[in-house]
């Protein structure tokens, strides 16, 4: 069983900064792409940042030179330092992993998961 764990969501003042954890954990044999993704109410879940194993970053435009995506691959861990935060960033934010698993016949199996969501306010 794969498991995304999420943390460090809270809220924030226009202009703030919040750091974004997320690990996976259990039987993981390989973790390929991991990234982010942010739902606000009514929207659709779009993408802010993803990274290859191989450390490749891909942004979306509105958050280019703010947001910054990170992993360590040792830890099966990615985060996500946003900078300089704007209401419009209020949003639940999804970590997304394509993890490989094996079982007991060596097979190996290829899924898309997702993390619970954190909560992201960004107020006065």
């Amino acid at each position: 069983q794969v498991q995304l764990v999420e943390s460090g969501g809270g809220l924030v003042q226009p202009g703030g900064s919040l750091r974004l954890s997320c690990a996976a954990s259990g039987s993981i044999f390989r973790i390929n792409d991991m990234g982010w993704y942010r739902q606000a109410p009514d929207m659709q879940r779009e993408l802010v940042a993803t990274m290859s194993k191989g450390g490749s970053s891909n942004y979306a435009d509105s958050v280019k030179g703010r947001f910054t995506i990170s992993r360590d691959n040792a830890e099966n861990t990615v985060y996500l330092q946003m900078n300089s935060l704007k209401p419009e960033d209020t949003a639940v934010y999804y970590c997304n992993a394509d993890i490989a698993t094996m079982d007991p016949f060596n097979v190996l199996y290829e899924s898309n998961y997702w993390g619970q969501g954190t909560q992201v306010t960004v107020s006065s």
